[in-house]
C-alpha cells in the first residue's frame, strides 16, 4: 500500500495527513497557522510532515495552498489569508526536509486539491467532469475535466467566486463590484439576515431573540439550526442564497458543461434546505434545459478532510 502526505494551509490552521491509495486518512495532526510568517509557515508544515513520516512510510508530499499557484506546482504567487507572495514553497519544504529525506513536494491550490480529493473518492468518484463549488467565508471552486484537474495557462484558473453577477454590485474583497461570492456566500447569508434584522423586521425576531438581540451575534450555523426546526425567516435566506448559487452555477455550466457539479463548504452542512432551491434555480437559468442532459447536484462528501485527501493524492500521482 502506497501512502502519501497531504498538508491543508489555512489562515488560522496547518492540517496534515497520511492518506492511502483508497482515499483513507490513516493518521492526521494539526497545529495553529502562523499565518504573518513566511518562513514560520513553512517550519510548521516541516515538522507535521516529519512527525507523520516518524509513524508512516510515505515520500509524496502535497500542500494545498490558499490562492494562486503557479503552473510551475511550486510558487505561491499570492494567498490572501497567508504570507506568501511568490514564494517557492516547493523548493524550500524540500530544502528544509533534506535531500535524505527523499521526500517530493506538489504545491496545489486548496479548492484544486479538494476537488481532486472529491472527483476521485467522494461526490465525483464515478463521472469524468466534476466542478466543485464550496460555499463558505467566500465561493470557491475547483474542475476536473475529462478526468484530469484543469488549471488554465498559468495555474490561476477556476477561481469561480469572482464570475461578475451584478455590475456594479457589491463590492468584493478582489476590488472589483458584483462578484459571486457577494451573494452566494456565507458572508452573504449571514449580512443579508443581519441587516433584515436590524430594520426590525418582524419575520427576523424569533433568530434574532435566539441572538439574544445581538445582531452582530447572527452567523450562518444559528440560520441552518433555525431553518431546521422550521424558522419561515431563516429557510428564506437560505432559500435565497441557493437562487443565487443556482443561478450563477447555470452560468458556470454553460460555459463548461460538468456531469457533477458537487456542493461543499460550510453551508453546505444546510442540506436540502440549500440544495432543493439551489436545484430549482438552475433548472431555471440554465439555457436551454429542454434540449440537453442536466449536470446533476450533488452535495460534497469529504467535507473538511477533501483538501488534504486531494493533496496527497495528487503528490502521490
Amino acid at each position: 500500500m502506497t501512502l502519501a502526505c497531504g498538508i491543508d494551509v489555512g489562515g488560522t490552521k496547518i492540517a496534515g495527513g497520511v492518506v492511502d491509495e483508497q482515499g483513507t486518512i490513516v493518521d492526521q495532526l494539526r497545529v495553529e497557522s502562523p499565518a504573518e510568517d513566511p518562513a514560520a509557515i513553512e517550519h510548521a508544515i516541516v515538522e507535521l510532515v516529519r512527525q507523520l513520516a516518524e509513524r508512516h512510510d510515505f515520500s509524496a508530499v502535497g500542500v494545498g495552498a490558499p490562492g494562486y499557484v503557479a503552473a510551475d506546482r511550486a510558487r505561491v504567487l499570492f494567498a490572501p489569508n497567508v504570507a506568501w507572495v511568490d514564494v517557492d514553497v516547493k523548493g524550500d519544504l524540500e530544502a528544509e526536509l533534506g535531500v535524505d529525506s527523499g521526500m517530493t513536494v506538489v504545491v496545489e491550490n486548496d479548492a484544486n486539491a479538494a476537488a481532486w480529493g472529491e472527483f476521485r473518492f467522494g461526490a465525483g468518484h464515478d463521472v469524468d467532469d466534476l466542478m466543485l463549488v464550496t460555499v463558505g467565508t467566500g465561493v470557491g471552486g475547483g474542475l476536473v475535466l475529462d478526468g484530469e484537474l484543469y488549471r488554465g495557462a498559468y495555474g490561476v484558473g477556476a477561481e469561480i467566486g469572482h464570475l461578475r453577477v451584478v455590475p456594479d454590485g457589491i463590492l468584493c474583497g478582489c476590488g472589483h463590484h458584483g462578484c459571486f461570492e457577494q451573494y452566494g456566500s456565507g458572508s452573504a447569508l449571514v449580512r443579508e439576515a443581519r441587516q433584515i434584522a436590524a430594520n426590525g423586521v418582524p419575520a427576523a425576531e424569533p433568530l434574532l431573540a435566539r441572538a439574544d438581540g445581538k445582531v452582530d451575534a447572527i452567523d450562518g450555523p444559528m440560520i441552518t439550526a433555525a431553518a431546521r426546526e422550521g424558522d419561515a425567516f431563516a429557510l428564506g435566506r437560505l432559500a435565497e442564497l441557493g437562487r443565487w448559487l443556482g443561478a450563477g452555477i447555470a452560468s458556470l455550466v454553460t460555459v463548461l458543461d460538468p456531469a457533477v457539479v458537487a456542493i461543499g463548504g460550510g453551508v453546505s452542512e444546510a442540506d436540502d434546505l440549500l440544495l432543493e432551491p439551489l436545484r430549482e434555480s438552475f433548472g431555471v437559468h440554465l439555457p436551454g434545459r429542454e434540449h440537453r442532459p442536466l449536470a446533476e447536484i450533488r452535495r460534497a462528501t469529504l467535507g473538511n478532510a477533501a483538501g488534504i485527501i486531494g493533496a496527497a493524492d495528487l503528490a502521490r500521482r
